[in-house]
């Protein structure tokens, strides 16, 4: 049976069918340009892809059940932004196996290193970074999660 989580691939041989689950990621950001962008890049990879251009319909589609594996952010965001939103994540102990990755163009230490107090998986700059560099590294923090 088909579902919107689950890609089937069946082998040639006609014996059998072998689920393959394609990783959700979400994105959030407020500039709907790049998250077009962006959610064309990781789906064409691949990916189930769920956007949000706030982080409060972000938090509460979480909060209603969404669970997606990555969940790239940006930090400037009208209202809560991208770390007082990963900050509510971490409080309310939503997503915790969800890769955490920000996604912005913030690059002062203080950014960083408000981030790495909030213990994310990764950071990535836009302004530096090209979209096809953005799916490798993302790629990348996600197989080093693993380990």
């Amino acid at each position: 049976m088909l579902t919107p989580e689950t890609l089937y691939v069946c082998y040639n041989t006609g014996m059998s069918e072998q689920p393959i689950t394609k990783k959700k990621i979400m994105l959030v950001d407020d500039d709907k340009f790049l998250l077009d962008m962006y959610s064309l890049k990781f789906s064409k990879a691949g990916y189930e892809v769920e956007t949000s251009d706030s982080t409060d319909i972000a938090l509460k589609r979480i909060q209603a059940g969404y669970i997606p594996d990555i969940l790239l952010v940006d930090i400037v965001m009208p209202g809560m932004d991208g770390i007082d939103f990963v900050e509510v994540l971490r409080k309310e102990k939503l997503i915790p196996q969800a890769t955490i990755i920000m996604l912005t163009n913030q690059g002062t230490s203080e950014d960083i290193g408000l981030s790495q107090k909030l213990h994310v998986d990764g950071y990535i700059v836009k302004a530096t970074t090209v979209p096809s560099e953005v799916l490798e590294q993302v790629k990348e923090i996600c197989e080093t999660k693993k380990k």
